[in-house]
């Protein structure tokens, strides 16, 4: 049976949000900016990103799946959704629950990058920099954590634990 260990709390995650708000807001005054998050795991972190911004933003969701059932990524990449609207011209900042490989966000950064847009970074709540196979620049980082697999705050097992307020470890 598996167990649960807090390893974020909500209110640190709440406070790390608010002053990576901020410095969008310096690095994107006017906007509008386009946050495009990976579903489903991003969308807790997206929506409170967006709501801690000052600046005008607009919401893009895109699907993309490496991973399926498995705690690791299988390495074959699929865009599950794909954007309802252009990006061409506009400031875009690609929203991620977790960094580890970097496999799966360095195939879209390319997908996104052939469309034109202003400009293209990446926000994630977490980044396993340990793991990574692929290079992958972040310029926002809630918090950088250790080889763990971790559930909560959006991020699941098997579509379960995304409700979460914490970020838990899954231990065996």
């Amino acid at each position: 049976m598996s167990t649960l260990r807090v390893l974020l709390s909500a209110e640190r995650i709440h406070a790390r949000i608010q002053e990576l708000a901020a410095r969008i807001d310096q690095d994107f005054p006017s906007g509008p900016v386009y946050l495009v998050g990976i579903l489903k795991g991003a969308c807790f972190f997206l929506a409170d990103l967006a709501r801690a911004m000052k600046t005008p933003s607009r919401l893009e969701f895109i699907g993309i799946s490496s991973y399926g059932r498995s705690k690791t990524t299988s390495g074959e990449v699929r865009l599950t959704k794909d954007l309802d609207v252009s990006i061409e011209g506009y400031d875009v900042i690609v929203v991620e629950d977790i960094v580890d490989s970097g496999i799966t966000l360095s195939y879209l950064m390319q997908v996104l990058q052939q469309r034109k847009p202003k400009s293209l970074r990446i926000a994630t709540l977490l980044d396993k920099p340990d793991r990574r196979q692929r290079s992958v620049k972040v310029d926002y980082v809630g918090f950088q954590i250790p080889d763990y697999f971790v559930v909560g705050y959006g991020l699941d097992f098997a579509e379960d634990y995304r409700n979460l307020r914490d970020v838990c470890i899954l231990e065996d």
